[in-house]
């Protein structure tokens, strides 16, 4: 077994330093550390740590900067930024750049200098730029622990390779412990097209680096592709339909309450024509979801003959859902629904139910308003379906 001897020398630094992006801007960074990364006692890293504030933070991942690529990212925990705390980034210089810095440093200290003489004596030189250099990282200090995420290029890194485990390719080891990692933090959202989207962005994103050897991770994306489409589809079959439901309505941005020891969610919808309950039932037993669009007006014992009569009209070449009228309280619901037993609910079938109901319930709301006024529901429904 060959030992190897991996040693990180750091320096404070805390001094500012100017970076140009690709517009040839330049933006200011706050360094608080440099670290050079030895191997046998060659430096293999030279990574730079900075403290940003929410404004450039957000400039960074909106612009790209430093090769972020918000696809391959990794959370540790489910968090968000907090804007009024600083956001501590690190970067490392792009392997092939690294000849460059080395011949100018032997040290931390000498590192440091040389890169801000660079940036205000040679501010076009590449050492200073943006896209020579990856993003590894962004942690924030919260008052439960630190937050962030690392990206591909952290799983990827000389020394990350060097620490993997003692098999014949390290960096196969890495990418599928990156793979690992991004589908365990993602599955609730995950997708088989997101999935399939995701793997061709990480070999389009590998391309572009000509220190990496794209021969190994072809035939290993492939089938890290694979499995992730079998984890995720496991996952989801064992998921409760009701966690499905309530994932929905929070990802599309929906209020809603949830009984307690109740199977159903109760929601508000305001549509063009009126403002009514509905409620998202999930049937475990029977692997079956159902949406419901209730009208908020009760039908009075003598209008539910001519409800009733508008209602089939409507409900007739309906493809999708039904009106229901209860004769007993003169209640008006529209009701879609999915049995999924041996398949799974995702987000695009919820979706479509849930969308195709309440559009429905507001297109023929005004009609079921004009019969309870006495118009005739022959009379009613020529006037919603024409129009």
């Amino acid at each position: 077994m060959v030992v190897m001897d991996l040693q990180t020398q750091r320096l404070q630094v805390n001094e500012s330093i100017s970076i140009y992006d690709r517009s040839q801007s330049s933006l200011f960074f706050y360094i608080v550390q440099l670290a050079l990364i030895k191997l046998d006692n060659r430096i293999i890293e030279c990574h730079l740590m900075f403290k940003v504030g929410s404004d450039l933070f957000q400039h960074i991942n909106t612009e790209a900067l430093f090769n972020f690529n918000p696809e391959i990212r990794v959370f540790t925990v489910d968090c968000f930024f907090k804007p009024e705390t600083d956001i501590h980034i690190t970067i490392a210089l792009k392997n092939d750049l690294l000849s460059q810095l080395i011949e100018q440093a032997t040290d931390a200290s000498e590192a440091a200098s040389y890169l801000i003489k660079l940036s205000q004596e040679q501010p076009d030189h590449p050492l200073v730029c943006t896209e020579s250099w990856l993003l590894l990282s962004a942690t924030q200090s919260q008052e439960f622990g630190e937050v962030g995420y690392r990206t591909l290029w952290d799983y990827l890194s000389p020394s990350a390779l060097a620490q993997a485990s003692e098999s014949e390719d390290p960096a196969s080891d890495a990418l599928f412990q990156f793979f690992k990692d991004w589908s365990e933090h993602n599955v609730s959202a995950v997708s088989e097209k997101l999935v399939s989207d995701f793997s061709q962005s990480i070999n389009h994103l590998l391309a572009e680096f000509s220190n990496i050897n794209l021969e190994p991770f072809s035939q290993l994306i492939q089938e890290i592709e694979h499995q992730l489409k079998k984890d995720w589809q496991a996952a989801v079959t064992k998921q409760p339909l009701l966690e499905q439901v309530i994932h929905f309505f929070t990802q599309d941005d929906w209020s809603f309450s949830k009984p307690q020891g109740e199977s159903y969610l109760q929601l508000a919808f305001q549509g063009k024509n009126g403002a009514w309950t509905c409620y998202a039932q999930a049937r475990e037993e029977k692997q079956q979801f159902v949406f419901y669009s209730v009208a908020a007006i009760k039908t009075p014992e003598d209008k539910r003959q001519p409800v009733s009569e508008f209602l089939a009209h409507a409900n007739y070449g309906m493809i999708i859902g039904n009106f229901e009228l209860d004769f007993n309280d003169g209640e008006i619901r529209y009701k879609t629904s999915i049995d999924v037993e041996g398949d799974r609910l995702t987000p695009a079938l919820i979706k479509q139910l849930v969308y195709t109901n309440v559009l429905t319930m507001d297109q023929y709301l005004p009609g079921i308003q004009a019969v309870l006024e006495g118009t005739a529901p022959a009379e009613a429904i020529r006037a919603i379906e024409i129009s």
